[in-house]
């Protein structure tokens, strides 16, 4: 017998009437499901960040007042820290700057780190986002002097003397009742590829001064430096950005870096940040994403 064509026919899933009950609809993830996922992406993200452009540090300690806030019991400030300006500008006086204890200034110093491991696991991350104690082997300090400078204390007039001219500096903090005289000095010459770093509360910060004994041994050698701290970030009350005047008034033109330049980290920075928050954004589906390790500025 004759088949009959329109029984034999095979069903066409691309008929416009069955291809939307063969479709199978996609499931999507609950809120609850994909939050986990967001916040790993967001600390991975936030990591890089930290790592690589900039990171914020907690100042422990009163050797930067007034320009820095820190003290036991209080909320210190929380700064960021531009890692990535001296890989374009070489560091200038009256910069704040964060560092790494350079040997003769942490040989005295215990260990670092915990014995205990999720304890130790635990305050680096709380580091990276300002929250954990400072690491005793980081510091900050405003640089005086560079390489190849003679650096000395003090003139007729009290002031810190950088190759026979004094500096202007607006920033030093005198505590209440504390006699306005620094310590004397000097003539000490910064060797070449290091800096001469001191505290802005100028009787109360343990520097290059004291350091390693003082001398050349308190010199802080470029490598160390960790970054330029930019702005005050936490808490809402202290924002605002960071003195960088130069003392060396009538050296300006000759050290200070050209303004393109100076303005190439930050450009730099969000031309990176902005293609991992897209990307972050396209496979997940997320909104716009959202941190330091704490500077030991010690008081000895």
């Amino acid at each position: 017998m004759p088949s009959n064509a329109a029984e034999d026919e095979p069903e066409r899933p691309d008929e416009p009437n069955g291809a939307g009950r063969r479709r199978k609809e996609k499931k999507q993830r609950s809120f609850w499901k994909e939050l986990p996922i967001l916040i790993a992406v967001a600390l991975v993200f936030a990591f890089l960040i930290q790592f690589f452009i900039a990171r914020v540090y907690m100042i422990p300690s009163g050797s930067m007042e007034t320009t820095l806030h820190g003290c036991p019991g209080c909320t210190p400030d929380r700064i960021l820290v531009d890692k990535l300006v001296y890989d374009f500008t070489e560091p200038e006086p009256g910069e704040v700057v964060v560092f790494k204890g350079p040997e003769p200034w942490v040989e005295d110093l215990p260990q670092e780190g915990s014995s205990n491991p999720v304890a130790g696991f635990f305050r680096d991350i709380g580091s990276m986002f300002g929250l954990a104690p400072p690491d005793e082997r980081d510091f900050v300090k405003r640089i005086i002097a560079t390489g190849g400078q003679t650096v000395e204390c003090c003139d007729a007039r009290n002031r810190v003397v950088v190759d026979g001219r004094p500096l202007d500096e607006p920033y030093i903090h005198w505590a209440p009742g504390q006699e306005p005289r620094q310590m004397e000095f000097g003539p000490i010459t910064v060797p070449q590829g290091t800096v001469w770093v001191m505290g802005d509360n100028r009787n109360n910060s343990t520097d290059s001064r004291l350091q390693g004994g003082g001398g050349e041994n308190g010199a802080v050698p470029v490598d160390n430096i960790i970054g330029k701290a930019r702005f005050i970030v936490l808490p809402p009350s202290r924002w605002g950005t960071i003195s960088d005047h130069n003392p060396q008034a009538s050296q300006a033109n000759a050290l200070g870096a050209p303004a393109w330049q100076q303005g190439v980290p930050l450009g730099v920075g969000a031309v990176l940040a902005w293609p991992a928050v897209r990307i972050g954004r396209r496979f997940l589906g997320a909104g716009p994403l959202g941190s330091g390790r704490g500077t030991d500025d010690r008081r000895r």
